[in-house]
């Protein structure tokens, strides 16, 4: 048995960044920092950035799109997938990535929530979908009455 999950909650580093695939998929990518808080060998208190390249795929995409923003404090769900690609130079390079399957936008709109007026009766919003599958299909597909807001 083997797991791949992934959980994180942090702020958006930029705008998503939307493409459609040539079958009409939307694919948006975009980075979140999450940080954290230590102290060092001499007790002074230190704080780590950790960056996290996020792709999210279909409906879930164009959600991403119109309602987060850069500085949008999210909680995602997803795994993480390596990607190999070859530099300038053609030296092969391995990136990694979080391929999102679901997210919660947290925090009101001052805090950078992206949440559309009229929206949800909090703070939060929740967008679902499903990665495409390795065959290049596209899953099921979702209704207006599967998104929350």
């Amino acid at each position: 048995m083997s797991v791949n999950k992934v959980i994180l909650v942090g702020r958006l580093g930029r705008d998503p960044e939307t493409r459609y695939t040539s079958s009409g998929q939307a694919v948006a990518n975009f980075s979140i920092a999450t940080d954290e808080t230590y102290k060092d060998r001499a007790g002074e208190r230190q704080k780590r950035t950790e960056w996290h390249k996020i792709v999210v795929w279909g409906k879930q995409a164009e959600i991403a799109q119109k309602y987060l923003k850069k500085g949008s404090l999210i909680y995602l769900e997803g795994r993480i997938q390596s990607r190999e690609w070859m530099d300038k130079e053609q030296n092969k390079r391995t990136s990694f990535e979080i391929v999102c399957n679901t997210f919660r936008m947290l925090g009101g709109r001052g805090d950078g929530g992206g949440a559309p007026s009229g929206g949800t009766s909090g703070d939060e919003m929740e967008a679902h979908a499903p990665a495409p599958s390795d065959d290049g299909g596209a899953g099921p597909e979702i209704g207006d009455e599967d998104i929350p807001f």
